[in-house]
């Protein structure tokens, strides 16, 4: 891991120059070392690549049933890669981690509000915590690029963008709330490629849900993103859209939930199972 931690010059910025460069060589394992070691607080799009990656939700035991349900009845933004226990911090999906350390960032949300941006949530952990790991697109994204598919956000080192849309997710109990979307500007004769090779990975949000037209997703500005980073459309690209583990935190900031605690977006945790 030195090869990595020497290249980053500040621990505490935003992000970190060429996460495909060297991080591209680091297994989950060792991602999550460098976080828990307050080393890595960047983006994870291209780091470990093969790994999949997971969004993150936490929440007092009394909400997990209503949202485990949300999550069966929203499949595209919120595929479950695991649910742990109530107490419990290392998931299946990497049996040696800790879930309150190993992310790059973490959000607090109370009453629907951005409360805090911690490094870490252990002096905030509760016994009947019941954590949440879903699916993220960047574990689809090295066969995208194996395949030929240029990911610009990956290239000049950005955090991919994301929107709240207008389409409703399915309500269930006190979550309820709009569908988020990530976006990657893909060359039309590529498209048909992307869609197929994401296909492949349902446990990753799968095909896309929406492709060009921004507009009928409610987006009206897609140079500013509600999330991340904006990402600059090429002549002869078009914009696809794919559903977003983002999509929790916009239903909490609209659902009488006292406390949540989330990943910052783009910032993933990344498990030992690979894709």
């Amino acid at each position: 891991m030195r090869q990595l931690t020497d290249r980053i010059t500040d621990p505490f910025a935003d992000s970190f120059t060429d996460p495909l460069g060297t991080a591209a060589t680091q297994t989950g394992a060792e991602i999550r070392a460098l976080c828990r070691s307050d080393l890595w607080n960047g983006p994870t799009a291209g780091v470990a690549p093969g790994y999949l990656q997971a969004n993150l939700v936490i929440l007092p035991r009394e909400f997990a049933f209503e949202f485990l349900l949300f999550c069966q009845r929203n499949p595209k933004p919120c595929p479950l890669v695991d649910v742990l226990e109530p107490g419990v911090v290392a998931p299946s999906v990497a049996p040696d981690a800790d879930i309150r350390t190993d992310l790059p960032g973490y959000r607090l949300y109370r009453s629907g509000r951005l409360a805090e941006e911690p490094a870490s949530i252990a002096g905030l952990w509760q016994e009947d915590f019941v954590t949440f790991l879903i699916g993220c697109s960047f574990s689809f994204e090295a066969a995208l690029i194996e395949a030929g598919i240029r990911l610009r956000h990956i290239e000049e080192n950005l955090n991919v963008a994301m929107y709240r849309t207008n389409v409703p997710c399915r309500a269930a109990g006190r979550f309820a709330g709009p569908l988020v979307v990530s976006m990657r500007p893909i060359p039309s004769a590529q498209v048909a490629l992307a869609v197929e090779i994401s296909a492949r990975f349902p446990n990753a949000h799968g095909a896309p849900v929406h492709i060009g037209h921004p507009e009928l997703l409610g987006i009206t500005d897609i140079a500013r993103p509600d999330y991340g980073d904006p990402v600059r459309i090429h002549a002869g690209e078009v914009p696809v859209f794919w559903a977003c583990g983002v999509t929790p935190q916009a239903i909490v900031t609209q659902s009488p939930i006292p406390l949540c605690i989330t990943h910052q977006p783009g910032k993933m945790f990344v498990t030992d199972r690979r894709v």
